[in-house]
């Protein structure tokens, strides 16, 4: 994240922000913490700067529920594997009080810009009566066929979004420019870069104790249907899956797929196509935080007298340091000094409230 040295940045009761979009990501069904996780770990891995290191934030934030468990558990183990100051304090905040306004407008700014389109393509199916999603065979042909295709076409949507700067907003105290920019070379817009660094191997630690990646989770479809899927697709000519092909190509696999008489295979993959969904259910059920665990202090439910509140992870929670001019000056309550906030890599923005759709839109085009 990045915060700019305004010295407003505390305005009444602002919630956190991001610089851009991170993951935008499809499934074949409700997420569980699982794959919410592996989505969160990924960007860690993806997240290089400078000798091939990975970067994390300081806090992650989401509403409460036990989906977001698994998040909240590995983002405070990997925190607290490279500051063990930290032990003892959960390192996520639950949004208790008012919802994540940025989440909120991003998914609604999806739903207008993006989704009902794609709904027109999905209804033609229905409506011809090509696909019915209580008829096994033909729900696994259709993630086959339309999730990866979803997923690339969601992917370019992120692209545009973070390489297209926004429209000014004089209220935002958030650098101005084309998102992709600021998050990578925030220095160019005269903000702090505070990145945490990661051990690779300490991801790889928490990737294979909350999310491993041979989970069955992580299946598409059964195993062995998409083997013969991908045999099917390239007996057709391996076709581009496009807004205009992706119907036609899903009824000439499903056709392959009817013709096909290997009833055990059949059996095989619905009891395993059961077996995926069953996992979803228990995994979610069993789900529980880290024991001992503070919450960080400060947040939205504990406001300053001027009605300001910090929700980052700077200086323990307890937010930067007030005195940016002189960095060799000591905070009376907690003793670090701005350029020791800075040189950890700690210091992380408490950004302005905006909750008006408007803000958000893009240069007009």
């Amino acid at each position: 994240m990045a915060r700019t040295g305004l010295v407003n940045q505390n305005k009444p009761n602002p919630p956190i922000e991001t610089i851009k979009e991170i993951i935008l990501h499809y499934w074949k069904m409700k997420k569980n913490d699982k794959e919410i996780l592996d989505l969160i770990l990924k960007k860690i891995d993806r997240s290089k700067f400078g000798l091939e290191q990975e970067a994390m934030p300081l806090v992650t934030q989401s509403d409460p529920g036990s989906e977001n468990y698994g998040i909240a558990n590995a983002h405070t183990m990997l925190r607290q594997m490279h500051d063990p100051a930290l032990m003892g304090t959960l390192q996520h905040r639950w949004m208790r009080i008012k919802k994540n306004i940025k989440l909120e407008i991003a998914w609604s700014q999806l739903r207008r810009r993006f989704i009902l389109g794609f709904e027109d393509i999905l209804d033609k199916g229905v409506v011809n009566n090509w696909y019915d999603a209580d008829i096994d065979l033909q729900r696994m042909v259709f993630h086959w066929v339309f999730i990866p295709w979803l997923q690339c076409e969601l992917d370019s949507y992120c692209d545009r979004v973070n390489n297209t700067q926004k429209r000014a907003d004089k209220n935002k105290i958030l650098p101005h420019g084309v998102p992709n920019h600021i998050f990578e070379t925030p220095e160019d817009f005269g903000a702090y870069d505070c990145k945490v660094i990661v051990s690779p191997d300490a991801v790889e630690h928490v990737r294979n104790l909350y999310a491993p990646k041979d989970h069955a989770v992580f299946e598409l479809v059964p195993v062995k249907f998409s083997a013969l899927a991908e045999i099917f697709y390239n007996g057709m000519g391996h076709p581009a899956v496009e807004r205009e092909t992706v119907w036609p190509i899903y009824c000439a696999l499903l056709c392959q797929f009817e013709q096909y008489k290997d009833n055990a295979a059949q059996d095989e993959w619905l009891q395993d196509l059961a077996r995926l969904q069953d996992i979803t259910t228990k995994d979610v059920a069993k789900i529980v935080l880290l024991d001992g665990m503070d919450e960080l202090p400060n947040g939205m439910d504990k406001p300053r007298p001027d009605g300001s509140y910090y929700m980052g992870g700077v200086n323990k929670g307890h937010g930067p340091v007030r005195n940016f001019e002189d960095d060799g000056e000591q905070s009376s309550n907690h003793g670090e000094s701005y350029r020791d906030l800075l040189e950890d890599g700690q210091l992380v923005a408490s950004f302005s409230s905006e909750n008006e759709m408007e803000s958000e839109s893009v240069v007009d085009e």
